[in-house]
């Protein structure tokens, strides 16, 4: 799987997150042939030379080519896939669908979510999907505390990229790494994955807490616990506890509880302030990750037998319209037990 400078790099799905790797890649010297499903958003990218719907403000450099056909991607022996985990799968059929049943190409996820109905990771439906259709992959994932606008901005960054094909964490550590992107790497795919799922279903309690005026007392004791969950779930599904001390697991959570940008923040601060769920999805076409994600992340914690009182109360908030001062006492009066408890 040795790199070669001059072939492009694809990247599925044009929202804030693809099209800033896209220009990040370009940025390091490779051509990035960014692909939205939307004919008209890619239409407009191409005229403006801009994302003006989920990353305005910032330039497409000469070498991202936005694209609404799925073919020209299916060339790219390196290929990103930057789309929300309910449409992850669809996205992959159409792929690996177009693309040559010969050649083996290199798939690396940047989503942060795991699948609603099966519950799987990422990298199973990657693999299911390669089956599928007769095709060879190798997989890897991207994930770490990495706003869209703060890394084309070039604030240094970093994040680490997880794969158990050690050839492919070296070529996209080289791939990806540039003046201000530091890549580490890892084999811990499954901690990986699970750290960038559950952390977004922690950062939305975050914002409730910040939305009902808690000071940092609150958010601290939080952001602990909540790492204490992601790292009981990460364990029971395989991964290791080390990675949830990292950049996928700490760094991430950190970030996206903490950050004004994090729209599962936001999601929080807005249902602290009395806002349904409708009428946030209504009046943002920005994914919260971790709306959809707290449910199927409750139920994976079920299956496992892993106990989730955070992720549970989201759970009440978001979807039995449970009030959110209700949910943050009923935190704070369960069972007194041992910190150490994993």
């Amino acid at each position: 799987m040795s790199d070669t400078q001059g072939g492009a790099v694809g990247v599925l799905g044009a929202g804030s997150w693809g099209t800033a790797l896209a220009i990040h890649i370009s940025r390091c010297g490779r051509q990035a042939i960014l692909w939205g499903r939307s004919p008209e958003l890619i239409a407009r990218l191409r005229q403006e030379r801009e994302n003006s719907l989920y990353l305005p403000g910032v330039a497409l450099p000469p070498k991202v080519l936005p694209t609404a056909n799925i073919e020209e991607v299916a060339s790219c022996a390196k290929v990103l896939v930057v789309v929300p985990s309910h449409g992850f799968r669809a996205v992959l059929k159409r792929f690996l669908a177009a693309s040559d049943a010969e050649s083996e190409q290199l798939l690396v996820s940047a989503t942060k979510g795991i699948e609603g109905e099966s519950l799987a990771r990422m990298s199973e439906v990657s693999f299911e999907e390669a089956v599928r259709a007769r095709r060879t992959i190798s997989f890897a994932v991207i994930s770490g505390p990495s706003f869209a606008t703060e890394l084309v901005a070039g604030s240094p960054t970093a994040a680490v990229v997880a794969s158990e094909d050690v050839e492919a964490r070296g070529v996209l550590q080289e791939l990806l790494s540039g003046a201000n992107l530091r890549l580490y790497s890892t084999s811990d795919v499954v901690g990986v994955e699970l750290g960038g799922a559950v952390k977004n279903v922690i950062a939305i309690a975050a914002g409730v807490v910040s939305g009902l005026g808690y000071g940092h007392n609150t958010l601290a004791a939080l952001l602990t616990r909540g790492l204490h969950e992601m790292t009981r779930l990460g364990r029971a599904c395989g991964g290791r506890a080390g990675t949830f001390s990292g950049l996928a697991g700490l760094g991430d959570l950190v970030l996206t509880c903490t950050g004004s940008l994090s729209r599962n923040r936001s999601t929080g601060e807005a249902l602290a302030r009395g806002e349904t769920l409708a009428q946030i999805e209504q009046r943002t076409a920005m994914v919260a990750e971790g709306v959809r994600n707290s449910r199927s992340i409750l139920s994976l914690a079920q299956r496992r037998g892993v106990e989730m009182p955070i992720t549970e109360q989201m759970v009440q908030v978001l979807y039995e319209g449970k009030d959110p001062r209700i949910a943050v006492e009923d935190l704070m009066s369960r069972d007194l037990k041992s910190e150490s408890q994993l």
